[in-house]
């Protein structure tokens, strides 16, 4: 069968290999793919950016119907979590709007940005139980009202967080949400995180749309190779041990976002 001539083959297999790896992991999409498409593909940062976040939207709305319908998201959580980040998302798209005329400026504070929250996000995966393990001991459960606005501090700053780089919704959100909701089933984390992922990332990919920083070219290449990607790692993630991959992740994370803070 002939491929479009709009479809690059390279593209859709980094898409498919990034795919692949957040149906292993349940991690990594962002964190993966913006710095591939920077630093492999040549991708603007703010355009590799917007098309990563429509990406991660229509990737993770599959993930939150089928979360959905094993009944393992807490809308109160994921309610909680978009009163926060909606509003800094929206504060953040009219800062790169009012910033747009200078575009070699904003490339760079996204490249640090990107940097930045990708070595946080390897913290977050490989230091995971020691982390948890330390605020237990050390603050014990969250009060309830203190919980509640812990949490929607946290969407606001993911929202800030991921609308100028794409990363920080999945390990750096799953990672704060288990030690705010300690008693919680983490299936119910997990989803909770990916339903509120699906209007933070289609906002913040409509923000930046709006600002001419989404290549719908691309965005069609990648979701050609994701799409049978997710759905190949999903189905093989249970052979492989959480324990190999977490470390192989982290480490490619650190060393990817310690590259472009450099």
């Amino acid at each position: 069968m002939e491929i479009p001539h709009f479809i690059n083959p390279y593209q859709s297999l980094s898409g498919f290999v990034v795919g692949m790896l957040v149906g292993l992991t349940g991690v990594g999409g962002g964190a993966l793919m913006t710095p591939l498409l920077v630093l492999v593909f040549g991708i603007h940062p703010a355009s590799a950016v917007g098309t990563d976040l429509l990406y991660a939207a229509v990737t993770k709305t599959g993930g939150t119907l089928v979360h959905g319908l094993n009944k393992t998201i807490n809308w109160r959580i994921t309610g909680l979590l978009a009163s926060g980040s909606i509003p800094t998302t929206a504060i953040t798209i009219f800062g790169l709007s009012y910033f747009a005329g200078n575009t070699n400026s904003i490339g760079g504070v996204i490249s640090t940005v990107l940097g930045f929250a990708l070595i946080l996000t390897a913290i977050a995966l490989l230091f995971r139980k020691w982390i948890l393990d330390f605020f237990a001991r050390r603050f014990g459960e969250p009060k309830p009202a203190r919980t509640r606005w812990l949490t929607i501090a946290l969407g606001m700053w993911l929202g800030v967080l991921v609308s100028l780089s794409s990363v920080g919704a999945g390990a750096i959100g799953v990672t704060v949400l288990l030690i705010l909701y300690p008693r919680l089933p983490v299936a119910q984390i997990v989803g909770s995180d990916i339903a509120h992922a699906v209007p933070l990332t289609l906002i913040a990919g409509l923000g930046h749309w709006y600002l001419g920083d989404v290549n719908f070219v691309l965005l069609v290449s990648l979701l050609v190779g994701s799409l049978p990607g997710i759905a190949l790692g999903s189905h093989i993630a249970a052979r492989i041990p959480d324990k190999v991959l977490r470390p192989v992740l982290a480490s490619t994370l650190a060393v990817v976002g310690g590259r472009l803070v450099a």
